[in-house]
């Protein structure tokens, strides 16, 4: 039943017969097989079937909901026997927005240090993506806005606000002040992550409720791109502090704070709320926690 149900999930996240059967290492003709046999032991279609990946029935939808809680649930299991046995190893694997990127290793580094047999994977992706991999069980865990947002099902472990700077060169607009009001930074042409990442549209709704709106003369889903860019003192961007303060940029750029209105959001780590947690999983956040008062400093 666990190795239909793995499928069942694999079809939800590749949204396609052929794929879906790739990534579990199985035939198009068996993934079919066994998905008919999992309707059968359900008595109800949970497909709908054409010459394509159509979607999910009702009922398929629903199916997907236990198929989630029970895949991790027994995933859960085998990594705790296994833990017992051997202590906490394998892989954790966390999904994070890429203005959070820089204070990862906060985390990481001092988990590793009482877990060195722990593996980590990291993804940088939009916030909607790190809810739906969190939900496909294709992530442990997940670093994101918090209350911007709906985050739906998750436990949330805030980890410190989020604020703002202009970056800028010392000769720029604006860059011989101690700060600046977001309608300023609407008269500064920026190079900007694109609207689809929440961290733009934070930015967008603030310059809006200041009563103007942002001029990106370059806009890139890649903070090393908008960094490079930065670091020659010949481009401006806002960036949150603490990315800003990890980036570490030389005299040539400055990072002024945007006031009137101060704005801030809640960064934090989200997990599914399923209980027991995995052993690792369970860590991570004991981690996490321990380390809190040190990325409010």
């Amino acid at each position: 039943m666990i190795d239909k149900l793995e499928l069942l999930l694999a079809l939800a996240k590749e949204r396609h017969f052929g794929r879906a059967a790739e990534s579990c290492g199985v035939t198009q003709p068996t993934m079919s097989t066994s998905l008919k046999q999992l309707e059968e032991i359900l008595g109800v279609m949970l497909v709908q079937r054409g010459s394509r990946f159509v979607g999910f029935t009702p009922e398929g939808e629903r199916a997907l909901e236990w198929a989630r809680r029970i895949v991790g649930d027994a995933r859960a299991m085998k990594q705790e026997i296994t833990s017992l046995k051997h202590g906490l190893s394998g892989e954790l694997r966390i999904a994070a927005i890429p203005t959070v990127l820089g204070m990862v290793a906060s985390l990481t580094t001092p988990f590793r240090a009482r877990h060195p047999d722990v593996r980590f994977r990291i993804v940088s992706c939009t916030s909607s993506d790190v809810l739906g991999l969190l939900e496909n069980l294709e992530v442990d865990a997940g670093l994101t806005y918090i209350e911007n947002e709906p985050v739906g099902k998750v436990r949330t472990i805030p980890l410190y606000r989020e604020s703002y700077r202009l970056i800028t060169s010392p000769s720029g607009m604006f860059g011989d002040r101690k700060e600046v009001t977001w309608r300023e930074v609407g008269q500064v042409p920026l190079c900007l992550l694109p609207p689809n990442m929440q961290n733009r549209r934070i930015i967008d709704r603030a310059l809006r409720a200041a009563g103007t709106q942002a001029q990106p003369t370059l806009t890139s889903n890649s903070i090393i791109v908008l960094y490079t860019h930065v670091k020659t003192g010949r481009w401006s961007s806002v960036m949150p502090a603490k990315l800003a303060e990890t980036l570490g940029f030389s005299d040539a750029v400055r990072a002024i704070p945007i006031v009137d209105p101060d704005v801030t959001y809640s960064i934090g780590l989200v997990v599914s709320p399923r209980d027991p947690m995995t052993p690792l999983l369970s860590a991570f956040v004991q981690t996490a926690n321990e380390v809190i008062p040190s990325l409010e400093a």
